[in-house]
């Protein structure tokens, strides 16, 4: 159904270097100015960042900082979007929580005084959550076309867990998913290394996800001071980092794991020796 509307509302979307407010940058911004009378005015910018567009946020949204690189910066073309936006109602899908507040930085990064007095705000994503809950239930009713019965309960919970699994493959089996990150598709198959892998967030090593495997499968820190940094290189240089890792409120598992790492550290130093 068409909106009603009593000014101009504008749906915007923000693509970014990263998900840090107060740091990241836009990269590209897109706006949809619906009229009153549901004429609609679309604009598209390309924007080149002062900081570097971040490997997880290259996997979400594919541009590059070569893609970018001879597009004008925030302060060029701030004022125009200001100008678009102006005397309107802004809407968009976690605009609340994100797109929004990253706006308004880049406008006062660029000195631009940009009055949200007055202005009503639609986040569409909320009403999406509000309506559609992201729970097993819900997914059960999606998947399987049933009302969950006896939910939280955790016999009705595994065993609903295992049909809504069916449910997807007999939805996505054989669709095509885009990495964005490494250009490779993947085909969603009956198939449990494929599933395993098509889950998981990253390649974790603890559970927790305190230390990850990277591409090379070294294990690296995936939080902190060192994150991004190889866990024996750090228990090398510092090992009181290991020490601090042992008596603060890490999970049993994430200690076990360094526990092994630091072992086998230690014992390549022996062989070595001997070996000298």
């Amino acid at each position: 159904m068409n909106l009603k509307l009593e000014k101009p509302l504008v749906f915007f979307d923000l693509e970014t270097t990263g998900l840090n407010i107060s740091k990241d940058q836009i990269v590209e911004i897109s706006l949809l100015k619906v009229l009153p009378d549901q004429t609609e005015i679309s604009k598209t910018y390309r924007v080149k960042p002062d900081v570097k567009i971040s490997d997880e946020a290259f996997a979400i949204h594919g541009i590059s900082n070569e893609d970018v690189i001879n597009e004008p910066n925030f302060a060029e073309i701030g004022t125009e979007i200001a100008l678009f936006m102006q005397n309107c109602d802004i809407a968009g899908y976690n605009s609340n929580k994100f797109d929004l507040p990253l706006l308004m930085e880049e406008f006062l990064r660029v000195n631009i005084n940009f009055d949200l007095r007055g202005v009503k705000f639609i986040d569409v994503q909320n009403i999406f959550h509000k309506m559609e809950p992201r729970t097993l239930s819900a997914a059960y009713k999606f998947y399987c076309n049933a009302e969950l019965e006896n939910a939280h309960q955790a016999e009705a919970d595994t065993k609903a867990t295992y049909k809504v699994l069916k449910g997807q493959l007999d939805l996505y089996e054989g669709q095509m998913y885009q990495d964005k990150k490494n250009g490779t598709s993947v085909a969603i198959t009956n198939d449990v290394k494929m599933l395993s892998f098509f889950t998981s967030d990253n390649r974790s090593v603890d559970f927790a996800g305190h230390i990850v495997f990277d591409e090379n499968d070294i294990e690296i820190f995936n939080f902190g001071k060192h994150k991004g940094k190889s866990v024996r290189e750090i228990f090398t240089k510092e090992p009181a980092y290991f020490d601090w890792m042992k008596k603060s409120d890490f999970p049993r598992f994430t200690k076990k794991v360094i526990d092994q790492i630091w072992t086998e550290m230690k014992l390549t130093d022996l062989k070595n020796k001997l070996n000298s």
